[in-house]
């Protein structure tokens, strides 16, 4: 049997049983059965507080108690108006990839759900920062262009795939957060 500590009012605390409409009497730690001996230390626990059952009006709650945050939440979505690397759809991006270019092409395919998206989000965004005239990043929302991502045989997220204006050039493709470094490599010296 595990006892949960937690404080309460005047050393007392209802119980978090699913059988709290049966109970008709109030419940003494000193009534419950003694544990086995503990083998490596033993440690002494106060005794004293008595366990006892409320009505149903004041039943204590996990939902109830004051919660501490660990980090603030997210404000929304980390594609906004106002970011460099903007969202695609499919037909905008086949446009992009047919049409003439003078930069390469780097597009990151992502969900909003993905964790190390969000990482690589906030890296491409620097990274369009400082190649504003030398590169062209854009993002696919997997969620939304679900087909096209199959297509592009898309498997894990985060995707980048580093198109070079050089139709003779292959592209390259990456999965997994990678470093920016690595990013700046592949403009410089493979596009």
């Amino acid at each position: 049997m595990a006892l949960f500590h937690c404080h309460a009012l005047h050393n007392t605390m209802p119980t978090l049983s699913p059988f709290l409409p049966f109970a008709s009497r109030p419940l003494s730690v000193s009534s419950l059965p003694n544990p086995s001996p503990l083998t490596h230390q033993q440690h002494s626990y106060p005794l004293s507080t008595t366990i006892t059952h409320t009505t149903n009006n004041n039943l204590l709650s996990l939902s109830t108690l004051p919660r501490k945050l660990l980090c603030k939440p997210p404000r929304g979505k980390y594609v906004r108006e106002d970011y460099l690397v903007k969202k695609l759809s499919a037909d905008e991006i086949q446009e992009l990839v047919k049409g003439e270019r003078k930069v390469p092409l780097i597009i990151d395919f992502y969900a909003t759900w993905c964790g190390p998206c969000i990482l690589m989000a906030q890296e491409l965004e620097m990274l369009a920062v400082e190649y504003a005239d030398k590169a062209l990043i854009v993002k696919v929302d997997t969620d939304y262009e679900y087909e096209f991502a199959r297509d592009m045989q898309v498997r894990g997220l985060p995707t980048l795939f580093f198109i070079s204006p050089d139709p003779n050039k292959d592209a390259i493709r990456t999965e997994g957060l990678i470093p920016i470094q690595m990013m700046r490599d592949i403009i410089d010296k493979e596009m």
